[in-house]
Parts: structure tokens; sequence; C-alpha cells
């Protein structure tokens, strides 16, 4: 093999070696972060199944306009963006299985490994956060009374 050759390519094509490194670590990254993970993922329909059969907490990590429009029943409103703040207050459920839910499931998942490296043994991240809750499955939702209509 002729090493010289791909030195020469990545000094003449600097940008491109280095978005490829780039691309490599983000990808190691992930697939690190998907196989040691301490969050499972539940399907909208898996979660109400889970709610149905234990004792489970939700908690919504959307901020507090979001969580007015719409949330499930009985979601404790807790935002990412002031998260660690609410963390000692979650305390006692460290034991209970918690289930995360956000908009889309980003911010959600997010929040779960928040729980997770805080000591939280049974967290639950639902997929497609309350998008896929209201729109895919149209499942039931609750509207706050304070909710202003336009």
């Amino acid at each position: 093999m002729d090493y010289n050759r791909y030195l020469e390519f990545a000094l003449n094509h600097y940008i491109l070696s280095l978005a490829l490194a780039v691309v490599t670590y983000l990808l190691i990254q992930e697939l690190f972060d998907t196989a040691f993970k301490k969050f499972a993922a539940l399907s909208p329909l898996l979660a109400v199944a889970k709610m149905n059969n234990e004792q489970v907490v939700i908690i919504d990590v959307r901020e507090p306009l979001e969580f007015t429009e719409s949330h499930i029943e009985d979601a404790k409103n807790t935002p990412l963006s002031k998260f660690v703040d609410y963390l000692p207050g979650l305390e006692t459920y460290k034991k209970t299985p918690l289930l995360v839910a956000c908009q889309t499931g980003t911010r959600s998942a997010t929040a779960a490994k928040m729980l997770t490296k805080a000591g939280f043994e049974q967290v639950f991240v639902i997929t497609g956060g309350m998008a896929a809750w209201e729109n895919d499955y149209k499942l039931p939702v609750k509207i706050s009374k304070n909710k202003k209509k336009a």
C-alpha cells in the first residue's frame, strides 16, 4: 500500500478529510450511546399498557406553554430547560417506572439520560412523543383549564 497517496489526498482535501473524521466520530459515539443506554423506548400503545398494569409516573419535559395546550393526564410538567432543578423533587420515584414524554421524542431522551445518571432505575421514553400520542395513535389528552382561547 502506498500511504503517501492517502496522505497527499488528505492534505489536498483537508475539508473532506476533516468531515470524514467528524462523521466517523459521531457515528461511533451514537453507537456507544445506544449500546449502553440505560433507558428503554416504548411506543405510545405500550406506554398505555404499562400505565394500565403498573403504577407509573409520567414526566412531560416540554415547556409550560406546550404542556398547557395538551398533555397526558396526571403528567408532571418538568421542563427540560430547568430539569436539573426538578431532579431533587423526583427522588421519591427512583424505583417507580417513569414514562418521559416531550413533543417529538428528542428532549425526552436527554431527560432520560439525566434520570438514569441520577440513579433512577426504570426510565422509559415514549417514542414519537406527544405528536405520535395525539396524531398517530389518537390517544386521549388533557387540555388545561387555564388555556386561553384565540
